[in-house]
């Protein structure tokens, strides 16, 4: 595992954002904490998803509308309270949302980590870079560890998964003024929320990127585990291409998605 790692370039100078599925690998011994360790061991700073939303989410309050932003509001308050009563307070020792996986988790579970703050999108960081990837992480803007990693000529490591988990390509949308939602989290007391902006949305349709990061990704196998790695200026420079020439680029068209918000998004700022 750590020679195909190498064998993509990654080494103990890379900054890795990494997405990732355990299944991909086939049998593994010792599981995710094997495929954890070994990341750590071959990059200099370990990045990866780890939010908690299953756990702090919560719907909108009743009533509250703001333009394009695609959210189901709790149908009364008692239906709000009650939603924020079964929440969970955010807190950084929270497990990382299953969705994400079990490699994330076993990174946090193993390695001494900064972790974000954010509510429901945080990012969990090892290594020599971890705490200057993670400052960049505020309540307003949670995908800024990703300009942090970009900032260092970083890469985007996929373990087993395709571009639809790709963050990278959500930071694109956004300085393009797409998929900039309003979400709402329990956060760290008794009751008590908050709403947080520019949240990424839906990646139905990220994986439509690939032909066009082909030539600037480094591809083997591990086991099963289709291993790509690309660097994180690359993803950023061809997403926004794409989705400058079309506000559709990457989303998906059934109209009751928050893709079809984001698109909305995008084409109020080009109306400007």
């Amino acid at each position: 595992m750590a020679e195909g790692l190498r064998q993509v370039g990654l080494d103990s100078a890379s900054t890795a954002i990494v997405h990732s599925s355990l299944r991909s690998f086939g049998d593994t011994d010792g599981g995710a904490a094997t495929v954890a360790d070994v990341l750590v061991s071959v990059c200099g700073t370990v990045v990866v998803p780890s939010g908690t939303w299953d756990l702090t989410g919560v719907p909108a309050p009743p009533g509250l509308v703001r333009p394009n932003n695609a959210v189901r509001c709790a149908e009364s308050w008692n239906d709000f309270d009650a939603a924020v009563e079964s929440a969970v307070p955010f807190s950084i020792d929270l497990p990382i949302d299953r969705g994400l996986g079990a490699i994330p988790e076993a990174v946090r579970l193993r390695h001494p980590h900064v972790r974000g703050r954010h509510p429901l999108f945080a990012f969990l960081a090892t290594g020599s870079g971890a705490a200057e990837v993670l400052a960049a992480e505020r309540p307003d803007w949670p995908l800024g560890p990703i300009e942090a990693v970009a900032s260092v000529d970083g890469v985007v490591v996929l373990l087993g998964v395709d571009h639809t988990v790709n963050t990278a390509i959500h930071l694109a949308e956004q300085y393009l003024g797409r998929s900039r939602f309003y979400r709402y989290a329990k956060v760290a007391a008794p009751n008590v929320w908050a709403e947080f902006p520019n949240v990424p949305g839906q990646s139905h349709r990220f994986h439509e990127i690939e032909p066009a990061l082909r030539s600037a990704t480094r591809e083997t196998t591990i086991g099963d585990c289709r291993v790509r790695v690309v660097r994180v200026r690359d993803v950023l420079r061809l997403a926004t291409e794409m989705v400058t020439r079309n506000p559709s680029a990457l989303l998906c068209d059934e109209a009751e998605c928050r893709c079809d918000a984001a698109r909305r998004q995008r084409e109020a700022v080009l109306s400007r």
